[in-house]
């Protein structure tokens, strides 16, 4: 299967904490911009970052899974195990606060995966998960 990259685009209320977030913490390549939006390349993914002041309506919504609370919506990438284990690495050391710690999640079971999840600064969250198999990606 050949995947073709996604778009998305998602509320930010400061394009410079984005830019950073984005451009820096996250090591993503920015593309065209504007004063009211930014694109990044994440992991050869178009995200837009589009300026709405005041987007946090700060009421985040939260689904039980495997002992956790998920939070809903987000939004990331599944990456190899080995960029995931490094991002994760660059992520403690710039000192992003985490909703759910690196983890290995459905640990032994069927779907078995590596996921981590943090807020950016507007506090959109992020899910960046990797699996051992690929193959589990959509194994019941």
């Amino acid at each position: 299967m050949t995947l073709t990259p996604f778009h998305i685009a998602f509320p930010v209320d400061d394009l410079d904490a984005a830019r950073s977030f984005y451009g820096i913490t996250l090591g993503c390549a920015e593309g065209r911009s504007s004063a009211q939006w930014i694109d990044f390349d994440l992991f050869g993914h178009q995200i837009v970052a589009h300026l709405k002041p005041g987007s946090s309506n700060g009421k985040a919504h939260h689904n039980p899974v495997d002992g956790h609370e998920v939070p809903v919506p987000h939004f990331g990438v599944v990456l190899p195990m080995e960029t995931w284990e490094i991002l994760a690495e660059r992520l403690r050391r710039a000192g992003v606060k985490f909703v759910i710690e690196p983890y290995i999640r459905f640990k032994g079971e069927v779907g078995e995966q590596a996921t981590m999840f943090f807020l950016d600064p507007a506090g959109n969250a992020l899910e960046f998960k990797a699996f051992a198999d690929i193959g589990q990606l959509f194994a019941k």
